[in-house]
């Protein structure tokens, strides 16, 4: 671990509560924090200001849920923060999900025995997703959600294509 030494500085307690705020949802200590931001904001100066994630291969994914679906998982975060005593992020659970998701759909796929891949028919709706009934919301239909039914990646417009 590298040497440290301490920063104290003033400021203003509109900033502190909004910097306070901003690190128990993160999840970090105050140091943590403090030095991820400062981090962030080197990084951006010598970037000419600007944020962009060049050197980054992170990419956004966002949509938009019911609001009961999103109490029920503020809930859940909630509780799960109560038990293990570390706050859980909302980052954190929808990556979690998402990589055991597809961590079963990779095993599956490649497993060497065909009758334990379901097909459209056998359980499985369109795209894998699970029928309704199973714990798993239904997909928006067109002009619900502002989005179109799921399609292979021959229907999706070039920019969508990584």
């Amino acid at each position: 671990m590298p040497a440290t030494k301490n920063l104290c500085a003033q400021i203003s307690l509109e900033l502190h509560q909004k910097i306070s705020d901003a690190r128990e949802q993160s999840g970090l200590t105050t140091a943590q924090y403090i030095t991820n931001l400062l981090m962030e904001y080197y990084e951006m100066k010598e970037n000419g200001g600007n944020t962009a994630m060049t050197n980054n291969k992170s990419r956004t994914l966002a949509f938009q849920i019911e609001e009961d679906l999103f109490q029920r998982i503020k809930a859940h975060l909630e509780r799960e923060t109560q038990r293990t005593g570390r706050k859980l992020t909302q980052r954190e659970f929808v990556l979690g999900l998402i990589e055991e998701a597809l961590d079963a759909a990779e095993r599956q796929a490649d497993s060497p025995e065909p009758e334990e891949q379901p097909s459209v028919g056998a359980g499985v709706g369109p795209c894998g997703a699970q029928p309704e009934g199973c714990g798993i919301q239904p997909q928006d239909t067109p002009g619900e959600g502002g989005e179109g039914p799921c399609e292979d990646e021959t229907g999706l417009p070039d920019s969508q294509d990584e």
